[in-house]
This record gives structure tokens, sequence and C-alpha cells, in this order.
């Protein structure tokens, strides 16, 4: 079936958190080669590679819808998903950086580009956010990823040099995640989640163990065990909460599963190598059990529904 409008001017910005989970798995693969002996090197650089070329894919078909008609950003900022969508765009940039480290292949300008991405997102979903109406102003955990993305820039930053810079991003980072949570504690009191939004409370898990893995780059160990400790009690919590999250069904929310298995699992890896013994293995390949297959799935499920154009109807992408 031939669509009307052609698939790369409906482009939606919900792909982007499945892009996000996809490197942070792939990037959980590369550095798994060096703690888990089994784990192949050319099946991470395969993973990689596959990841890789999915977020460019995207990003390609979105940056074309944006130079197309250049309003058609402002109207995908009408949803908070779509605004988190955007803000995963920018932190797969920052993510590839990372994973294109060890490779040496264009890493500071990769990394600059992220950061830069991270900053023009939070000041366009800022914009969007006092565009709103006063009554539908509300604080989400999709603004996890506008405001807190920013955590990601250690990764790569410190091995890059850039220290300075990268404690500033995470001290940013943790001042809007401080004010974001209290603000979606306060907005829960309030306001139920809907049943097809519910997937977006894992997000959760995923500053927490961002935090964590920032810190350690930085080399506060200290920080690090604060925030590993946290985010297992997270993992567990979410885990029982998972039937209740996808009582509502498919929905592209759903992508919102695949970043924060993944940032766990690349926790476990850390803190496997620093020396966290059982806790920290259990934690790895049942990270790996449960996030490589899902991540797989959610990959699969978005390209095919982008390929019909369902994808963008059901998170009502702008059309250029």
């Amino acid at each position: 079936m031939l669509l009307n409008t052609p698939l790369w001017r409906q482009t939606p910005p919900a792909a982007f958190p499945v892009c996000l989970g996809f490197l942070a798995l792939a990037v959980a693969w590369q550095h798994a080669v060096d703690i888990i002996p089994w784990v192949s090197e050319d099946m991470s650089h395969l993973l990689l590679a596959a990841a890789t070329g999915y977020f460019l894919w995207f990003f390609g078909f979105y940056l074309a819808k944006i130079i197309a008609r250049p309003a058609v950003l402002l109207e995908d900022m009408r949803t908070p998903p779509a605004r988190a969508g955007i803000a995963a765009m920018a932190m797969s940039m920052m993510l590839l950086a990372l994973a294109l480290l060890p490779f040496n292949l264009y890493v500071p300008q990769v990394w600059w580009i992220g950061v830069t991405l991270q900053i023009l997102a939070s000041g366009i979903v800022l914009y969007a956010i006092w565009q709103d109406p006063p009554e539908k102003r509300h604080f989400s955990t999709f603004q996890y990823l506008t405001f807190v993305g920013p955590v990601i820039g250690p990764f790569t930053g410190v091995p890059l040099g850039y220290i300075w810079q990268s404690y500033w991003l995470i001290i940013a980072s943790l001042i809007a995640y401080v004010i974001v949570t209290a603000g979606i504690l306060l907005t829960l009191k309030k306001d139920p989640i809907p049943k097809p939004l519910r997937p977006s409370i894992a997000i959760f898990l995923a500053p927490i163990c961002m935090f964590a893995l920032g810190f350690n780059a930085l080399g506060y160990s200290d920080i690090f065990s604060y925030f590993y400790w946290a985010s297992n009690v997270a993992a567990v919590v979410l885990l029982f909460m998972v039937p209740w999250m996808a009582r509502g069904g498919y929905t592209p929310a759903w992508g919102a599963f695949t970043f924060p298995v993944a940032a766990y699992f690349n926790i476990q890896i850390i803190a496997l190598g620093n020396g966290y013994g059982a806790v920290a293995l259990i934690g790895t390949y049942a990270a790996m059990a449960i996030g490589t297959p899902m991540v797989f799935y959610m990959v699969y499920r978005t390209v095919m529904e982008w390929v019909t154009g369902d994808l963008a109807k059901k998170s009502h992408a702008a059309t250029a």
C-alpha cells in the first residue's frame, strides 16, 4: 500500500526513544566484552553498527523533515512524548560519541553536536510548555529526557578531557532532576496517569542509572555506589509494576521501556567491573536477558509502524 505522504515527511519524534535505547544496549554489550568472557567483540561491533545505522536513518529523515518545513518542529512539540522524543534524539547523538570512542571517529565533533542539540531541545520544549494553556502545564516523566538528558555528557566528555564541562553538565542535570521529580510527585497526587502513558513510569529508572554512570566517569565512587543501590531498588519496584504499566496495550509510549533497561544493563556492567560481585553479576544477566529481546522487539515494531505510517498517526506527529 502506497502512502499519500512520503515517509520522511511524517517521521515522528516517537522513534528516537527507541533509537536511544538501542544505542544504550549496544554500548552495554560493547563494555561487556571486557567483563564477560563469552561476549564476542565482533558481536558487539555488529550490534553497535546496527544501532548507529538505525539512529542515523531516523535522524537523517527527521532533519530532512525540518529542512522542508521548519515550523513542523514546533508542531511536533504538542505532546509530552514528542517533546521527550526530541530530547532523546540529542541524547542519542551524545551516546553515539561514546560508542565511537574506541574507534576514534570524529568523537569530539559528535559529542559537541549532541550537547548543542540537547541545549536546543531543552529551549524548544520550554517554549512549547510556555505556549500551552496554564491548565495543561504539568510535570511528567518524559521531562527527565529533556531536562536531565545532559547527564549523558560526562560518559564521553571525561575521556575527551572535557572535565569541567562534564562536571557542570551533571550538576545542572542533578538540579533539574530534583525539580522535575518533586513536580512529578505533586502532579501524581492530583492527576493519575492515563493507561496509554503508563509505560512512561519506567523512565524513573533511567536518570538514577545515568547519575551513577556519570559520577563514576568523574571518579566519585561513593556517589556511584549510592545511585547504584538506588537503581537496584527502583528496578525491582518497576519490575513488579510492569503488568500495571502494560495494561493499556501497545502504544508508541512503550519506547519508554527501552532506554531505562539498557541504562540499567550499563550500570550493572560497570558495577561488575568495579567489584560489586554477585549482585552485579545477577543484575547484569537479568538486564541482558530482559533488555536485549525487549529492545529488539521495539526496534522491529517501530520500523514496521513507521513504514505503514501508523507510528506517525498514533503519536500525532506533524507532517512537513
